[in-house]
């Protein structure tokens, strides 16, 4: 139906209000307001373009060609079985959010590492009075919903940070016989950290990709891809059904 001449220009000032008041509101926290599943942010970059993962986002890789080098790079991965989770603790990675954990980006900035991944990804960032560290609201773009959170520190359990390579998963894929500082870097290694919807990420668990991929599906290959990346660079196997997976998701 088409909407009457009449009605145009309120529309046309609610939509300019609304504009100018979305960047100092501060909602819940629910997934369910903001954009819907498949959307990116602009500010995102996809995986390939980001190798130490030092940008924000996830972006979708989005061209045959990426896909082939996604599969290029997936192939590189190792497979073994996967191990036992005896003795695990999250402990034997160091306390959360260290930021001495030489080795890696953002180590030593004197910030945290979960603040540092709330400012590298969030928008319309508020911080704490007198601080340019602790961050206490802000818009985050979901790229595991494709859907816009607001948050605020006072419900922080909505956005969590996600280990891509979960920690327990290492744990079992070898990460048990490493040095500790080892592991402390993979815990806090920004290329393995992305913030995320809290119920998306509880969800996933310690699951591999071939248990567990992002509900929106327009970043699966990118996902894979940064799984793989993060298992490459600390010489990390996966599972064979992993990287199967990983491989359907870019096309293989």
């Amino acid at each position: 139906m088409r909407t009457p001449r009449t009605a145009l220009p309120a529309a046309a000032l609610l939509a300019a209000v609304s504009l100018v008041a979305g960047c100092d509101t501060v909602g819940s926290g629910d997934p369910a307001s903001g954009s819907g599943p498949g959307t990116s942010d602009a500010r995102s970059v996809d995986p390939l373009a980001n190798p130490d993962g030092t940008k924000p986002g996830l972006a979708p890789l989005d061209s045959g060609q990426d896909e082939s080098a996604a599969r290029n790079l997936i192939n590189r991965l190792a497979t073994k079985g996967r191990g036992p989770r005896t003795g695990y603790d999250r402990d034997e990675f160091g306390h959360a959010w260290m930021d001495t954990a030489d080795g890696v980006p953002l180590a030593r900035n004197g910030c945290d590492t979960r603040n540092d991944l709330l400012r590298r990804d969030g928008r319309d960032l508020r911080f704490r009075s007198g601080s340019d560290c602790v961050v206490v609201a802000m818009t985050l773009h979901d790229p595991y919903t494709g859907k816009t959170i607001a948050w605020r520190k006072q419900d922080a359990s909505d956005v969590q940070i996600d280990h891509v390579v979960p920690l327990s998963y290492s744990w079992q894929m070898g990460s048990s016989r490493w040095p500790e500082r080892k592991r402390q870097r993979l815990a806090n290694d920004a290329l393995n950290l992305l913030p995320v919807d809290g119920r998306t990420n509880s969800a996933k668990g310690d699951s591999g990709p071939a248990s567990w991929l992002p509900p929106n599906s327009a970043v699966r290959c990118a996902y894979a891809v940064r799984f793989a990346q993060v298992a490459l660079k600390y010489e990390l196997p996966v599972t064979a059904p992993d990287k199967r997976m990983m491989l359907e998701q870019c096309g293989g």
